[in-house]
């Protein structure tokens, strides 16, 4: 079964319930207007470096293409055959950009994890 992880760009210390509510206004087709946030687009393109977006392949790991990608957020629809290494660059991209993790399935927030310092 597929699942769906979606990466938001809320204020620094938003909430779970203020992640939540952005999701729901989503899903009512309410987006915030205009290009993508600074943080959301390098997510974006960082991860569709690895793992290019549109393309419909066995190997991908999206089920739905092209992501949906707005000015806030980008909600990504994986395959159930998705392997861990996704979901940890997910993580991994999330949290160098600061933006905070929503799994809908379950409603559980997670904020960025802290950048391993080298």
């Amino acid at each position: 079964m597929s699942f769906d992880l979606v990466v938001w760009a809320l204020e620094h210390g938003a909430s779970s319930a203020e992640v939540r509510a952005a999701h729901a206004r989503c899903r009512q087709g309410q987006h915030a207007r205009g290009a993508p946030q600074p943080r959301v687009a390098a997510f974006y393109r960082a991860v569709i470096a690895r793992h290019p977006d549109g393309v419909a392949a066995p190997a991908s790991p999206w089920e739905v293409v092209p992501l949906h990608i707005a000015a806030d957020h980008v909600e990504m629809r994986l395959s159930p055959s998705c392997d861990d290494e996704v979901l940890l660059l997910i993580e991994r991209l999330a949290g160098e950009h600061g933006l905070l993790l929503f799994d809908p399935q379950d409603g559980s927030v997670y904020p960025p994890p802290r950048a391993v310092v080298r």
